[in-house]
């Protein structure tokens, strides 16, 4: 079978699309992936200024309340005192760094972070690997 001008075109199209789609989706991965650091790297800060590396702090909640008003005033409500306990529960439950999975978001780290048995948890990072889980099925999952 020969090809023609018009089939040329349309595998020529097709090739442009999947190249456009194909970077889009690993620029998409490239920036949950810097999102999630960042988190855990606010994670780290948090517990080593309130913490100073001990297991509990006595002015935790303050220094969170505090933080979040003065950060959210400037980068928005997305470090809310919730999200930033977060943090602190994700750097505690990663302490880590190499540890972490680039395939997985903040949204399925948030949720991985609640599992509080560590077999179970890891189960579900297991699964959402072999899988390729999104966060919703990894939320329904539990």
């Amino acid at each position: 079978m020969k090809l023609t001008n018009r089939d040329i075109r349309d595998e020529f199209i097709s090739d442009i699309r999947n190249i456009i789609l194909s970077s889009r989706n690993a620029a998409i991965r490239s920036v949950d992936w810097e999102r999630v650091r960042m988190y855990w790297k606010i994670g780290e800060r948090i517990i080593l200024e309130e913490q100073h590396g001990e297991e509990r702090a006595e002015y935790g909640t303050y220094l969170l309340k505090n933080l979040a008003y003065k950060i959210e005033a400037e980068f928005g409500s997305g470090f809310s005192v919730r999200t930033l306990e977060q943090c602190r529960q994700f750097y505690r439950t990663y302490p880590i760094t190499n540890a972490l999975r680039s395939q997985f978001n903040w949204f399925q780290y948030r949720l991985l972070i609640q599992i509080d048995n560590k077999g179970k948890r890891e189960y579900y990072e297991l699964e959402t690997l072999n899988n390729n889980w999104t966060g919703r099925e990894v939320g329904a999952s539990d």
